[in-house]
């Protein structure tokens, strides 16, 4: 027999065992990529609300909200309470062919909080997988006699085959086969919409729309996704809002599209915080009459349920159950807007004090970007150059140097996307208070203090002490 570890002996690992066994059997560039930062030289004891908690003592502010996934926060009381609750009563998990009491309840809860009819809920495990299961919905929808489905040129829609082609991201480096006919067009640009949908004459069955881009930290006016809404009516096309990210408050409402009353998607696609921070699943919603026409019949009443072998996992489905009755509960939306009354006039503050290193801020409720410029030019010619060739490189650097000096100085932990112009993101658990906000803008400034090149130089001295 194999000798094989126990969960007990992977918890004795040190920092050092776990990066030899990441080169060995998981990706050894993820080593040399996450060892720049001194959170990729920690392991963690505990997670708990807003903080991690790290095996040599130190307590770490988490403003990354798990890039979306932890607006409950680590480890929220009430969904390990669900979930201990569920495993000891010894609950079924899945069975295709048993009704599930926990699918029909959370489908009941969905109903009720999103507006008009968007009634008709499915449930597969990743945010990828709501987007795929959406399209092919609009797909059917029309009954494959329309092939063009339209994005715009900065969406994340996820990394699969089909949603990797979807999304109009820098991160789409290599070219991988997806699903034909995607057409494009700019984002929060109506106009530019018009155009595509008549280039295809009738030929588009779907829309999707980041209503919120918290990848990049930009946003659709109301005037512009209402006017989709009105073109999609008038030309009989699906109208898909992704609010995988900032959906159960992140932005200062329950989604960032219900801030604008009678405006609904014909379907809404769900997941991170969905699942409390402790459950892969995610949803995607439709209008009953779009859902009806698609698969209400006897032919295809299950081409949706057997899609995924984990499709309404009864442990993932009770989860999602207690997430949103937390979130409702204790009003997310209005803890999103708390933490933006300290964010918006702190980052503002911040931006003003460091006009050279900040160009600009943005974002809504608990969900912010920092976008940073500075240093010299000549970063932009090596990051042109091998093996980088990267023309992002100097924003990168910037970013990573700030949020190594946040962590390593300050025990503050933000993160930067690789999607538009790479800006530092702060996205704090809803848990987390406007306390931890004012120490987080304090921080900033401090770090900002010691001047770009210090900082710089500081970050590239251990990036190149940790590769020897």
């Amino acid at each position: 027999m194999p000798e094989l570890m126990s969960v007990e002996q992977a918890e004795q690992l040190t920092a050092d065992q776990v990066h030899q066994l990441y080169r060995d059997y998981v990706n050894k560039n993820q080593v040399s990529l996450m060892t720049s930062f001194g959170f990729g030289q920690e392991l963690v004891d505990h997670a708990e609300g807003a903080y991690i908690h790290l095996k040599d003592g130190r307590r770490i502010l988490d403003l990354t909200g798990g890039v979306g996934v932890l607006n409950h926060g680590h480890n929220h009381p009430r969904i390990l309470a669900a979930r201990m609750k569920f495993q000891q009563n010894r609950r079924m998990e899945v069975h295709k062919t048993y009704f599930s009491p926990y699918i029909a309840a959370l489908g009941n809860n969905l109903a009720a909080v999103l507006p008009g009819d968007l009634n008709m809920s499915f449930f597969p495990n990743s945010g990828a997988e709501a987007v795929e299961g959406a399209v092919k919905l609009a797909y059917k929808y029309h009954q494959g006699k329309r092939k063009t489905i339209l994005r715009s040129d900065i969406s994340f829609h996820g990394k699969l085959l089909g949603s990797g082609g979807l999304t109009g991201s820098a991160q789409n480096s290599f070219a991988y086969p997806t699903i034909p006919g995607v057409g494009t067009f700019r984002y929060g640009d109506l106009d530019s919409v018009r155009s595509a949908v008549r280039a295809h004459r009738g030929d588009v069955y779907a829309l999707l729309i980041e209503p919120f881009s918290a990848s990049t930290v930009s946003w659709c006016s109301e005037e512009f996704l209402r006017g989709v809404r009105e073109l999609c009516d008038a030309e009989n096309i699906v109208l898909v809002f992704d609010e995988i990210y900032t959906g159960w408050g992140k932005t200062g409402t329950l989604f960032y599209f219900m801030r604008y009353p009678g405006l609904v998607p014909d379907v809404l696609t769900t997941s991170k915080s969905f699942g409390g921070g402790k459950s892969s699943i995610s949803a995607f919603v439709a209008r009953e009459p779009v859902f009806r026409k698609a698969y209400d019949n006897m032919a295809d009443a299950m081409v949706q349920s057997t899609s995924t072998t984990y499709y309404g996992f009864g442990e993932e489905c009770a989860t999602a159950l207690e997430a949103i009755n937390i979130a409702m509960e204790d009003d997310y939306p209005a803890r999103a807007r708390a933490l933006e009354a300290v964010l918006r006039p702190g980052l503002e503050r911040v931006q003003k004090m460091y006009p050279d290193i900040v160009t600009d801020v943005g974002g809504s409720g608990a969900l912010w970007g920092l976008f940073l410029t500075g240093g010299s030019k000549l970063l932009d010619i090596a990051g042109r150059m091998p093996p980088l060739k990267d023309p992002k490189f100097r924003a990168k650097l910037i970013a990573s140097s700030i949020i190594d000096a946040l962590y390593r100085d300050h025990g503050i932990y933000a993160y930067y996307t690789l999607n538009g112009r790479s800006p530092l993101i702060v996205g704090p658990p809803l848990v987390a208070e406007p306390a931890d906000m004012e120490e987080f803008v304090t921080a900033l400034e401090k770090v900002l203090d010691r001047g770009l090149a210090n900082l710089m130089t500081r970050f590239i001295r251990e990036k190149v002490s940790s590769l020897w």
